[in-house]
């Protein structure tokens, strides 16, 4: 995060100095950047502080998730303000001191490569839970259990959305930084002053697809948009085939993410058995890991 704080002090200045729209969107997405590591370490001391506070029904993981989406929305919206600039410019030219700000440039990517060398290694290692074990014991007269796998003690290895989202902002500014340097190399060589600007656009219009991607990762999950999950339809078919001989069916069920790779589940099964029982549904999809916490209901039908 204080890398790319003073490196963008360094490109905005610069890039007004230096009167390069590239290279001054490209300080002022750099510190879009800055807030949003920011915001991702932020995520990940809350999510840690409270990794054991009970009112998080499954642990705080969505505190990440939902800074992977604020980060999202602030690239959105750096984009807009870089396409404003970079069109002002368009209209109103103006001369550039090209290999200041070429020099400057090139710092700016050496510095973003650095900081996509540090997050990606974690990117790619990092592997940690914010679960709670909620492993309940019992079965009510009704039929209904609840039952749980703590998220530590199984290791969760889905994918980090909040780290994912603070790797993408220094990835996405890096080749907004390889689009500034061949802008204002365009320009010094060829005399190609319109490239400048456009090269911001062009930058705007990468960066608002990589947020799109990512708002709608992130969005999925904070809205438990994941009934077409391949899990769902298993969980479904293992228990209507395993117990198609006391012909039971699962009347209701419901799949929401919890962690990492790690899922609840709530179904309820009609059944014409009269001693099933809710580990033996639970048994048809015991071979799903990623299912951490399940609730099943069983409802008998009259003989």
């Amino acid at each position: 995060m204080w890398i790319t704080a003073v490196m963008m002090v360094v490109e905005i200045g610069a890039g007004w100095w230096f009167n390069s729209m590239a290279l001054l969107a490209d300080g002022w997405h750099m510190s879009s950047h800055a807030l949003a590591i920011g915001l991702s370490a932020f995520a990940y001391a809350a999510a840690r502080r409270y990794a054991r506070d009970p009112r998080f029904a499954f642990g705080t993981w969505k505190i990440e998730v939902l800074a992977g989406f604020a980060s999202a929305l602030v690239l959105l919206g750096i984009a807009a303000l870089m396409v404003m600039g970079s069109l002002e410019r368009l209209w109103s030219p103006s001369a550039i001191h090209y290999p200041e700000a070429i020099s400057v440039a090139v710092l700016g990517l050496v510095v973003n490569l650095v900081c996509a060398r540090l997050l990606g290694g974690a990117h790619h290692g990092h592997d940690h839970g914010h679960g709670h074990d909620h492993g309940h014991g019992h079965d009510h007269g009704h039929g209904h259990d609840h039952h749980a796998h703590d998220d530590h003690a199984h290791g969760d290895h889905g994918q980090d959305l909040n780290l994912r989202s603070a790797y993408i902002h220094v990835v996405a500014d890096a080749a907004t930084s390889v689009l500034a340097i061949a802008a204002l190399l365009g320009g010094w060589f060829y005399g190609w002053a319109w490239l400048d600007p456009v090269m911001g656009i062009v930058g705007a219009v990468l960066v608002a697809l990589w947020a799109k991607g990512l708002l709608k990762e992130t969005g999925k999950v904070l809205l438990d948009r994941e009934m077409d999950h391949p899990v769902t339809e298993e969980i479904r078919e293992g228990v209507e085939t395993m117990l198609a001989d006391s012909e039971t069916r699962v009347a209701d069920l419901h799949v929401w993410r919890v962690g990492r790779g790690a899922y609840a589940c709530a179904l309820t099964v009609v059944t014409h058995s009269p001693t099933l029982t809710a580990d033996q549904v639970r048994a048809c999809f015991s071979m799903h890991e990623e299912i951490r916490h399940s609730t099943v209901e069983i409802q008998r039908c009259a003989h």
